[in-house]
């Protein structure tokens, strides 16, 4: 499978626009598609702001955006986007990626216009020089640097976001066609199946916003050892990751709780231990992860640590400052993040 130009797994923040950029930039272009009067312009704007939000939710090329057949690729009542290889040349294979109900719902109302599906066709029919013009246009508007406006940019943004937000490397590869990781215990434990449902879970959790948690583990349960009146609840990342959770009998039959289930485990930062060095520390903690400290973000009260662990997400730390200044943790330590079972909280949709 061909590579990419940048490794998703690495992160790279500094190289491309954050969260709060992107937002920014949408709104841009939001704000462009109504600041002209004439139908017939918005309707072109409105034909570019449908493709930055295609590219901008998953991560897609620009040449598989302008390649799709938008009323028969593009599937609202299951919130699915349908790519496919651009020619038989490539080794690219066909992928359906999930989108939220919200984009969905915003897709399915310009899609339904008579006037756009009239001045569209059955493809996007832009050149892509002409949208990379607009969305430097846009990117330079917002007072960005233009070259992180380029589609090319804003999908790598995408992954890092995804993977900053904690979702499984093997869910952004598969959502971004790139090449799984090798890491076999996981991949034969996920079917295509349940990796596109984890997906489908956290582009919908991501949408809503409907948890403060800096730490979500998705996964599959493999065990369930239940006591007298707590359970411990073991379940398996798509990353190969294993998380144990002690909860109430009374919480494992309200939730329904069996193996094999999807659930998502949840863990707040100020709950995160650092431990710096290479060998494993001797604690009481069930949940440990080895790691490498890439972001250190310090504040007068508090500092935050993101260590990225070895299935290439990220774990997000929250200490006190003068609790992180002595241990002197900088960028490039290895450490260890460990958290008790105690503190893992299970969400099942």
């Amino acid at each position: 499978m061909r590579q990419e130009s940048f490794n998703i797994s690495s992160g790279a923040p500094d190289q491309c626009l954050d969260t709060a950029a992107l937002v920014r930039l949408e709104q841009s272009f939001r704000d462009w598609v109504g600041a002209t009067p004439r139908r017939d312009v918005r309707l072109a704007r409105q034909r570019v702001l449908l493709i930055f939000l295609l590219i901008r939710y998953t991560g897609a090329r620009l040449n598989e955006v302008l390649a799709l057949d938008p009323w028969e690729d593009i599937d609202c009542e299951r919130r699915t986007v349908r790519f496919g290889g651009p020619g038989p040349d490539n080794e690219r294979v066909p992928r359906e990626v999930q989108i939220s109900e919200f984009l969905a719902g915003e897709t399915r109302k310009i899609l339904s216009d008579p006037a756009f599906q009239q001045a569209t066709g059955n493809r996007f029919g832009v050149d892509p020089a002409f949208v990379r013009r607009k969305f430097y246009e846009r990117t330079r508007a917002c007072g960005f640097e233009r070259r992180l406006g380029g589609p090319e940019m804003i999908r790598k943004a995408r992954a890092v976001e995804l993977m900053q937000a904690k979702m499984p490397l093997a869910a952004v590869q598969k959502m971004l066609g790139g090449a799984m990781p090798h890491r076999g215990a996981a991949r034969i434990s996920f079917s295509p199946e349940e990796i596109e449902e984890v997906t489908r879970r956290f582009v919908e959790r991501e949408a809503n916003r409907r948890t403060s948690a800096r730490n979500t583990f998705f996964g599959k349960i493999v065990a369930i050892h239940r006591g007298d009146i707590q359970a411990r609840v073991t379940l398996l990342t798509v990353g190969g990751q294993t998380v144990s959770t002690v909860i109430t009998n009374d919480s494992l039959e309200r939730l329904e709780l069996a193996e094999g289930r999807l659930i998502a485990a949840e863990v707040k930062a100020p709950w995160v231990i650092l431990y710096r060095g290479e060998r494993e520390p001797a604690c009481s903690a069930e949940n440990r992860f080895s790691g490498v400290v890439e972001r250190v973000v310090r504040g007068k009260v508090n500092t935050e640590y993101g260590v990225r662990i070895a299935d290439g997400t990220e774990l997000c730390a929250l200490v006190s400052t003068e609790s992180g200044r002595r241990p002197a943790l900088k960028r490039g330590d290895r450490v260890w993040a460990v958290f008790n079972a105690f503190a893992v909280v299970l969400q099942a949709d």
